[in-house]
C-alpha cells in the first residue's frame, strides 16, 4: 500500500459540497492499492455542518489534526450572519452595507489567499514532525481554501516527495474574486501565489476542461480532469412530489439568479390555472436576499419554499422525489467551467435537470450528452417556456422522467481509480 498524506480543511462534520470529493477518494483509495492518511483542522469553523456524515469515514483511516485560528470567529462579534454570508459565498451585489465593504475588503487585500492563511506555518511544523514516523509516499492538496496548497508547497520542498494539487474550484478566475475589493497588490500577490504553486506541484488535478485549459496557459507540469461524482445511495426511488416541484439544493449565491426562469413561470403562473395551482419550487440551502426578491418581483412568492440546510443523507431524498431538478449558475464567461458537485448527483438521481448558464458551459454539455434534461442561457425565453410546458403536461400524465445515459463514469469509485493511476505513476 503506498501511503499518501492528503490536506484538506474540509472533512467530517464538515457539511456541503467540499466535503464529498475526498471523504469519498479516502473510502475508495485503498481498493486501490493506496493508503489514505488525513490532515485537518481540529477546530475548524465551517460554514455548515453535518455529523451525520460522520458516519462515512472509513473505518480504520487514519486523521491527524492540528489547531487553526480563525477570524471569521472573530469577525462575528461586530457583524453577525453577515461575516457567514460572505464565507458562504452569498455576497450582496446591488445593497452592500459599510459592514459588507468593510469585510470585503479585509478578506480580499488582508488574508490572501484566504482566511486560511495562519494554518499554514503551524501545519508545515506539526506534518514535518508527523512525517518522521510516517513513510509518505506523496502529498495531495486539495483547495479552496487555496492556502492548503502552501501548505503542500513549503511540505513537499522540505521532504522531497511527490506533490499533486487538487482544485475543486478554480483560483483567481472564479467569480467571487471580482467582489472582494482587492487592490493592485492584492491581485498580484494572488496571481503569483498561483503561479507558484502551478509550477511547482508535480501533477495538478482539476474537475473541469475549462480549468485544465487556463492552467495549462500557466504552468508545463500535467494537469489531468477528474471530476466530482456520485456515490452509493441512489438506488432505491423514492415516492416522487406530488406537486410540479423544481428543486434546488445547495447554496443559491445572489449572482447565481435566473431571472428569465423566473420571468416564465410567472407567466406560466398567470395565463395556466392548473400549473398555478401545482407549481411548487423548493429551494434547500441558503438563499441570497435577490435571488428572493426576483422571485418575488415574478409573482411567484406564494409558490417558494425556503429550506435550511439538510444532511447529505436528506438532501439525496430531495433529489429523487423531485420533479425536476434546477442546476443554475453565475452568467459570466468565468463560470463556464464551473460543475458544481450536485451536477453528478443530479444525474444519479435520474430526475429532469433544469440547467441555466453561460453559454457555453460546461455543465450544460454534459447534462445534453447524458440525456438528462435541458440546458438555457440566461436570454431563453420562448424555448425555455415550451420545455417546461412539455414537463409540466408529461408530470399531468405521470410520464415525466429520464434514462440518462453514460453516467457510470461519474461513479465515485470509477474516478478513485482515475486518481488512483496517477498516484500510481500511470496515465489515465
Amino acid at each position: 500500500m503506498r501511503k499518501v498524506l492528503i490536506i484538506s480543511y474540509y472533512w467530517p462534520p464538515s457539511g456541503g459540497p467540499g466535503v464529498q470529493r475526498w471523504l469519498k477518494f479516502a473510502k475508495y483509495l485503498p481498493e486501490f492499492g493506496i493508503e489514505p492518511v488525513m490532515y485537518t483542522p481540529s477546530n475548524p469553523d465551517y460554514p455548515i455542518e453535518d455529523t451525520a456524515l460522520l458516519e462515512e469515514v472509513p473505518n480504520g483511516i487514519k486523521v491527524y489534526q492540528h489547531r487553526i485560528f480563525e477570524p471569521y470567529r472573530y469577525a462575528r462579534i461586530f457583524s453577525g450572519n453577515q461575516a457567514d454570508r460572505i464565507r458562504s459565498g452569498i455576497i450582496p451585489v446591488k445593497r452592500q452595507s459599510t459592514t459588507d465593504r468593510f469585510l470585503l475588503w479585509v478578506r480580499g487585500n488582508l488574508f490572501i489567499p484566504d482566511a486560511r492563511k495562519f494554518w499554514v506555518k503551524p501545519s508545515v511544523r506539526y506534518l514535518e514532525n508527523i512525517a518522521q514516523k510516517e513513510s509518505f509516499e506523496s502529498i495531495i492538496t486539495t483547495g479552496p481554501p487555496h492556502s492548503v496548497h502552501l501548505i503542500g508547497l513549503e511540505l513537499s520542498r522540505s521532504l522531497g516527495i511527490p506533490w499533486l494539487a487538487d482544485f475543486r474550484d478554480p483560483w483567481t478566475s472564479i467569480g467571487y474574486h471580482k467582489q472582494l475589493k482587492m487592490g493592485p497588490r492584492a491581485r498580484l500577490k494572488h496571481k503569483q501565489l498561483e503561479r507558484t504553486v502551478l509550477t511547482t506541484a508535480d501533477t495538478i488535478v482539476v474537475t473541469s476542461a475549462t480549468t485544465k485549459k487556463e492552467f495549462e496557459r500557466i504552468t508545463t507540469k500535467p494537469v489531468v480532469v477528474i471530476t466530482n461524482g456520485f456515490d452509493t445511495g441512489y438506488e432505491e426511488p423514492e415516492p416522487l412530489d406530488k406537486s410540479f416541484t423544481i428543486s434546488h439544493i445547495g447554496s443559491l449565491l445572489s449572482e447565481r439568479n435566473p431571472t428569465n426562469l423566473w420571468e416564465v413561470l410567472g407567466e406560466l403562473v398567470r395565463e395556466n390555472t392548473e400549473f398555478k395551482e401545482r407549481l411548487r419550487l423548493k429551494l434547500i440551502g441558503v438563499v441570497g436576499s435577490e435571488v428572493l426578491d426576483s422571485l418575488y418581483a415574478a409573482g411567484l412568492k406564494d409558490h417558494v419554499e425556503v429550506l435550511p440546510y439538510v444532511p447529505h443523507t436528506r438532501a439525496i431524498q430531495y433529489q429523487k422525489q423531485a420533479q425536476v431538478l434546477l442546476l443554475p449558475e453565475i452568467n459570466s464567461a468565468e463560470t463556464k467551467g464551473i460543475l458544481p458537485g450536485k451536477l453528478y448527483e443530479y444525474l444519479a438521481a435520474k430526475r429532469p435537470i433544469l440547467a441555466i448558464g453561460p453559454e457555453e458551459w460546461e455543465a450544460a454539455t454534459i447534462v445534453l450528452n447524458t440525456g438528462s434534461g435541458a440546458a438555457f442561457d440566461y436570454e431563453a425565453r420562448a424555448d425555455l417556456k415550451n420545455v417546461l410546458l412539455n414537463w409540466f403536461n408529461s408530470y399531468l400524465s405521470g410520464t415525466l422522467e429520464v434514462k440518462g445515459s453514460r453516467i457510470a463514469q461519474y461513479s465515485r469509485r470509477e474516478l478513485t481509480r482515475n486518481l488512483a493511476n496517477l498516484l500510481h505513476g500511470n496515465r489515465i
